[in-house]
């Protein structure tokens, strides 16, 4: 029979002001190492340190709008787009939007504070 998720675990999140990150799916909440699935909701004016995550890490945007930062540029997410970060680059995240975002992230392998490599 499959597991039923019974509800998210809340997990501390990086970058000020602070959002929220609900894991459905990954080390916190169901022990899985594999993979992680998370809902964001993020503030305008959120920004995170850049980080080398040694995961990959696609994002499903579902309102506002989600900044992305690489080594060769930025992009802007928008509501019903997507966007996938591979393990190894370089990537910055923000909601400079007046309405921040709300999104799906999922990292493949599961995401933790030890494998992210934030900027310090």
């Amino acid at each position: 029979m499959p597991d039923l998720i019974q509800e998210p675990s809340r997990v501390a999140a990086a970058g000020q002001p602070p959002k929220l990150i609900d894991e459905y799916v990954g080390r916190a909440n169901t022990g899985h190492d594999n993979l992680s699935i998370a809902h964001m909701r993020s503030p305008s004016g959120w920004a995170e340190p850049g980080q080398r995550p040694e995961f990959d890490e696609f994002s499903i945007v579902l309102r506002g709008e989600l900044r992305v930062e690489s080594e060769a540029g930025q992009m802007t997410v928008r509501a019903g787009q997507g966007v996938c970060a591979r393990a190894g680059e370089w990537v910055r995240y923000s909601t400079p939007g007046d309405d921040g975002a709300e999104y799906i992230s999922v990292c493949v392998p599961a995401f933790t504070p030890n494998t992210v490599h934030r900027d310090r």
